[in-house]
């Protein structure tokens, strides 16, 4: 049965979804069966492999009109895909009169975990109901970590509501680790933000750390991962190392993470 990994942080620009992308892609390179199922409103994780924002269905008809999820998915070169479209930027409200609204999201991907070993959930950068059905839905959380100072802030916040979703919604989840991004090792604030969160989280932070890269940025414009832009950029090369330790760790004990 496959592995549900929401990738998540209340902060935006981070590099979450461009984590999202990058690590399924360079999974789905190492021939790892990858859905990523977009459920950021802003559906940059759904054109950022090239698909269709106005595909129906999508993760809004399956949410919300109870599409078959399995329906919704789109396959493309690079990992499989549930998309997103604007319609989501109003499923957090709508999704409030319903019973169990918490677990829609789990709810709905149940019938695909046997056909995936990951499912990787690109989460909005807000801790609302869609994040609370991701975290929900997954066994465990990939946080990316930008590489500056208010970046620890909000990840104090996002623990916390780990923590409480992790008492009362979902007894399974735990903390999969920590991703550094855009890691400038020209300044001393990324090497500070870097030793900080070795301290605190030990062997939860991966050793790959993924560095500003401007290849990272095009990318989405092109509507391709960076892995697929540019495969030899720092950018590219930092997903791929970063998929082999991801990998790695998968074999390794919660407990033998540091935790």
């Amino acid at each position: 049965m496959g592995k549900t990994i929401a990738v998540a942080n209340q902060k935006g620009g981070v590099g979450k979804t461009t984590t999202c992308i990058n690590l399924g892609c360079a999974l789905h390179a190492r021939k790892k069966k990858v859905l990523l199922c977009d459920c950021d409103p802003q559906s940059n994780c759904t054109s950022g492999l090239g698909a269709d924002k106005q595909s129906r269905p999508g993760i809004y008809e399956v949410l919300i009109d109870g599409a078959d999820a399995k329906e919704a998915v789109i396959h493309t070169e690079y990992a499989d895909i549930i998309p997103s479209n604007p319609e989501l930027s109003g499923a957090a409200v709508e999704l409030v009169g319903f019973e169990k609204r918490e677990y829609a999201l789990k709810n709905a991907l149940s019938g695909l975990k046997e056909e995936y070993d990951y499912i990787l959930i690109d989460c909005p950068p807000s801790l609302e109901l869609l994040t609370v059905n991701a975290l929900c839905a997954a066994e465990s959380v990939l946080v990316p970590l930008q590489c500056e100072y208010f970046a620890m802030e909000g990840l104090a916040d996002l623990l916390t509501t780990i923590r409480i979703i992790n008492r009362g919604l979902n007894p399974a989840l735990v903390l999969e680790g920590l991703v550094l991004t855009m890691y400038d090792n020209r300044t001393k604030l990324s090497g500070q933000v870097e030793s900080e969160a070795r301290e605190h989280f030990g062997k939860r932070v991966y050793k790959t750390v993924i560095p500003r890269n401007i290849r990272l940025g095009e990318a989405p414009s092109h509507r391709k991962p960076a892995i697929a832009y540019d495969g030899g950029s720092k950018g590219s090369r930092a997903y791929m190392k970063l998929a082999a330790e991801f990998l790695k760790c998968q074999n390794v004990p919660v407990g033998g993470r540091g935790e």
